[in-house]
């Protein structure tokens, strides 16, 4: 009774409680709730969907029984056969969506290459003893010739700004697998240690006492943050640079270089990427990026091309912003006077689609108010009020009570089913007005 499920985005799938952000329990989105994946037939090419999914490279391990610990609340997903060529996890066969017959002591785990360089035994994750990823365990890298630009490459991969010290001599401790690598010697402009100059894989004449460390300067987090969005992975983009936050300006600013933010706050992938201060103006500090010129992979906002820091010909009613695809919201608004009011489109199957306005009413107007943080709802317009959509209409037949925390909560004919053509579009005014 196999049968394959198109319900979210493939950006509804999260890792949790794994060493770093390429590894952990698999959970998927669904019904406003995330949930865990039974490990029953799970296996590599169902791990390969997901790392893909989550721009973490491929698969290295498919684990089961909850090796990152078991989850809580429901398990989404049962017996999932995955090709490994589907884009989203949803998109396999499995038992269909809340049927199992599991417990969370089977929750599903992955190990991706993604991120194959972890910092550990420091007092934060961004101080530690260096240990590198590499045929199925974690090992040490030897101190001959470690120095400042080895550390600088370290700290960069794992998002923790600038390099301020490169320990020898097992500071953080003597780490107790193997010691992987030796005679490390980066440019210090690498993407990943990996990439490094160095004796090979495996090839060392050290001890553990000899272990390399590293010290980054953002001890707390990444030099990066979204600001006045209704969620940690939506919002405006700010950038840390000498002691302050600075914004971006939205010249090029596209899905590739929203992609980059997205991945590097954990936040899954571009949903948007929206200029014109969609979520308010910076007050008060400076514009510090522009241009931006993203391929997409890259580990950092600051490894794109772009102007110098601090260069650029904007205002801040250009300041950029993105919502990620791990955003609670999966609504916005456009073609409105303000990003509090509009078109209603709603995220589904990878791209943004339109509502049907059959009995849509306020009380569905003032669920999408409060899932953006608008305020309250004004008024709910029918007939393509705000201009007609160009892509799918993706809701029809909206009952909502106006309690609901987001539109996909609301009773409806199903994701895509609908009997409406664009002019019939629904849009929202709402009390709160974000940018100005």
């Amino acid at each position: 009774n196999h049968y394959l499920f198109n319900i979210i985005d493939a950006g509804g799938v999260r890792l949790v409680d794994g060493p770093y952000n390429c590894s952990g329990r698999v959970e998927v989105y669904y019904a406003g709730q995330w949930g865990t994946v039974c490990d029953d037939n799970w296996d590599l090419l169902d791990a390969k969907v997901v790392c893909r999914a989550l721009g973490c490279g491929a698969a290295q391990k498919a684990l089961d029984q909850a090796h990152f610990g078991g989850g809580k609340g429901e398990i989404w997903l049962d017996d999932v056969e995955c090709s490994g060529n589907e884009e989203s996890l949803l998109s396999c066969s499995s038992d269909g969506l809340g049927s199992h017959n599991c417990g969370h002591f089977e929750d599903a785990g992955v190990i991706c290459e993604g991120q194959s360089v972890r910092i550990v035994d420091g007092p934060n994750h961004c101080s530690g003893r260096v240990e590198v990823y590499h045929d199925g365990s974690w090992g040490t890298v030897c101190d001959d010739n470690w120095g400042f630009l080895d550390a600088q490459v370290v700290c960069r991969e794992l998002s923790c700004g600038p390099a301020t010290e490169a320990p020898h001599q097992a500071y953080f401790g003597e780490g107790s697998g193997s010691i992987l690598l030796d005679d490390v010697a980066c440019m210090g402009s690498e993407g990943s240690l990996l990439e490094c100059n160095s004796g090979g894989i495996g090839n060392h004449n050290c001890g553990h006492d000899e272990d390399a460390s590293v010290t980054c300067m953002m001890d707390d987090g990444p030099l990066i943050r979204l600001v006045d969005g209704p969620d940690q992975c939506s919002g405006r983009v700010e950038v840390y640079y000498a002691g302050q936050w600075g914004t971006v300006c939205d010249d090029d600013w596209d899905v590739s270089d929203a992609d980059v933010v997205c991945r590097q706050l954990s936040c899954g992938w571009a949903m948007d990427a929206p200029g014109q201060a969609w979520f308010g103006m910076g007050v008060g500090i400076p514009i510090l990026l522009d241009n931006i010129a993203c391929v997409g992979t890259e580990g950092t906002l600051f490894d794109c091309p772009s102007e110098a820091i601090g260069q650029h010909n904007c205002m801040h009613p250009e300041d950029a912003s993105v919502v990620c695809s791990d955003s609670t919201s999966r609504v916005r608004l456009v073609n409105g006077t303000n990003n509090c009011s509009g078109r209603v489109e709603v995220f589904h199957f990878g791209q943004w689609g339109t509502v049907c306005d059959d009995w849509w009413d306020l009380r569905d107007a003032q669920v999408v108010c409060r899932e953006l943080g608008c305020g309250e709802a004004q008024e709910a317009f029918r007939s393509a009020e705000f201009g007609e959509g160009s892509d799918s209409i993706s809701l029809d037949d909206l009952a909502c009570s106006g309690s609901e925390d987001s539109l996909l909560q609301c009773p409806h004919s199903g994701l895509g089913n609908h009997n409406c053509v664009h002019y019939e579009d629904a849009g929202v005014t709402c009390t709160g007005k974000i940018t100005v």
